[in-house]
């Protein structure tokens, strides 16, 4: 037993130690401008435009059912009005940054690590490297910043749908006029709401997409080993946006509440 939690600790620091490596050789290769630059607006359509259908459907059932919810929690003890409030906190704050990146790390971490992963089984990364280009620089690079600057803005508008899908589902489904709805969304809102949800969503972005370019650029074992690779870009992005998630909530509220 001792034996079996030494090797797995072991394994884990080496894991640390190797994604460490990578994002250090990351960064390094950001330098590299002229490589990098001209593919960001490609991977930016492709990782940011083409995920808003599923991140804009996500979003307009999610007011939906949130504002029935808080509608039927809060029946009989706070004004109905307060709808508008839970709906703008919740849809800003948590679960448009949350559910668009979970949803998008299936669909970009996936799309990533499959992508690069082939290009590692059938060595198209040892020839970019045998034709001199930095594969970090031409394949890593434009993909992250893509990723940091496009998630933040798919989320930005996916709070916008969610919150007026709330309010059309307040206006239709409840007994609740629209400038009830209003007046609990004005009554408590912040610019650091706003805020707060897109560095979220930056950081999110960063990490989705610089775990689909590690498990990619690591994959083996032929077309196995690129699923096996997909698979664990899902999960890895998944779990590390959720410690994010968390991570932000420790930091940036508590450190705003003293």
């Amino acid at each position: 037993m001792i034996a079996a939690i030494g090797r797995t600790f072991r394994e884990g620091v080496e894991e640390v130690g190797r994604a460490g490596g990578f994002v250090a050789e990351s960064a390094g290769a950001s330098r590299d401008v002229g490589t990098w630059l001209p593919r960001v607006t490609m991977h930016a359509r492709m990782l940011g435009v083409d995920s808003l259908p599923i991140a804009l459907f996500i979003a307009l059932f999610t007011g939906i059912v949130l504002a029935l919810l808080a509608s039927y929690s809060i029946t009989g003890a706070v004004p109905l009005y307060f709808v508008g409030t839970l709906v703008e906190k919740t849809i800003t704050m948590e679960l448009a940054p949350v559910l668009t990146g979970l949803a998008l790390a299936g669909r970009v971490g996936a799309n990533i690590a499959a992508e690069l992963g082939t290009m590692r089984v059938t060595e198209q990364i040892d020839a970019l490297e045998t034709l001199s280009y930095d594969p970090y620089a031409y394949l890593v690079v434009p993909r992250v910043i893509a990723g940091t600057v496009m998630f933040p803005i798919v989320v930005g508008l996916a709070m916008v749908v969610g919150v007026v899908a709330g309010w059309v589902a307040s206006v239709l489904l409840l007994d609740l006029s629209s400038p009830d709805f209003v007046k609990g969304l004005r009554l408590f809102f912040t610019a650091f709401d706003v805020r707060y949800g897109l560095v979220k969503s930056a950081s999110f972005g960063a990490a989705v997409t610089l775990i689909g370019c590690m498990t990619g650029m690591r994959a083996d074992g032929g077309a196995q080993g690129v699923g096996q690779a997909a698979t664990r870009a899902v999960v890895y992005s998944a779990i590390t946006i959720l410690v994010l998630d968390a991570f932000w909530a420790t930091v940036w509220l508590l450190g705003k509440s003293r």
